[in-house]
């Protein structure tokens, strides 16, 4: 089967993308929470969807979660308020750390939570996790693969892993591939994506993709919590390459992502054997 699937997990590619961040004048974890203010939820996916799949976990009181590249925290906070579940929370944003530890704080004071200012991939862990998740954050592991991979050997024998991994919708423009410094074999199809986890020894349980309004309302905020930075901070040297940023994004979604480029929940379950 695996010769028939494509793998994503390009060592070069990902490299690729990782060192175009060093191409930035600015802090790029400044621009993402400048970008992201307002979104409840750092990915293409409605809180309403959020909750119906958190429904389904069907998670014990005190589960072992693991999140990495965590984001805002919403996802951990919602698991808490849900199911009272432990765990451990890694991004490397010092700016969505600080987010995630207030919320946690406003609305689940108890929850025994860590949260660790890193870069996931280098997250050791010391225990084995009822739930591990990497939701929008494959770059941490060289791609869709490559996260499977490393949550898997992080999930207990009947645990569930939890990724959010772009698809192609169709066969992408050149154009566009060129635009964003991609290639096609970066991201695999809705398809594919699910026969990845399957190659993993992973039993698929569950997806849920991104609608037009998922992600119209995720890139969309990004326009207006930068024009409304720009407005409040009009000295920041930082606010050109801002807008600049945004302003291609916004070109390259709606001349050709918003028709090619999807994205999805997937969630797996680990054998009961041990591997």
């Amino acid at each position: 089967m695996a010769n028939n699937i494509i793998d994503n997990n390009n060592d070069q590619i990902w490299q690729k993308g990782r060192d175009s961040f060093m191409e930035w004048k600015m802090d790029m974890w400044k621009y993402y929470s400048i970008t992201h203010k307002y979104h409840a939820n750092c990915n293409p996916m409605s809180t309403a969807k959020l909750d119906e799949l958190i429904g389904l976990l069907k998670l014990n009181p005190g589960s072992a979660v693991l999140d990495i590249a965590c984001g805002k925290g919403e996802m951990l906070a919602r698991l808490a308020e849900r199911y009272e579940v432990s765990g451990v929370g890694v991004d490397i944003s010092p700016y969505f750390v600080a987010d995630t530890e207030q919320k946690l704080q406003e609305r689940v004071p108890g929850a025994r939570i860590e949260i660790l200012n890193m870069d996931g991939a280098d997250y050791r862990h010391g225990q084995s996790f009822d739930l591990a998740m990497c939701i929008g954050a494959s770059w941490v592991y060289k791609g869709h693969r490559g996260t499977l991979r490393a949550l898997k050997a992080m999930t207990k024998p009947g645990g569930l892993v939890l990724v959010g991994e772009p698809f192609w919708l169709k066969a992408p423009d050149e154009a566009y591939l060129a635009a964003e410094s991609y290639t096609r074999s970066i991201y695999g199809t809705h398809h594919e994506n699910v026969l990845v986890g399957e190659d993993e020894g992973l039993v698929p349980l569950y997806t849920m993709a991104s609608n037009r309004d998922d992600w119209d309302r995720y890139e969309t905020l990004q326009w207006y919590a930068a024009e409304k930075y720009a407005a409040e901070h009009p000295d920041d040297p930082d606010v050109p390459e801002i807008l600049a940023r945004v302003s291609n994004g916004r070109t390259s979604y709606l001349r050709w992502g918003r028709d090619t480029f999807g994205w999805a929940l997937y969630l797996f379950q680990k054998g009961t054997h041990v591997d």
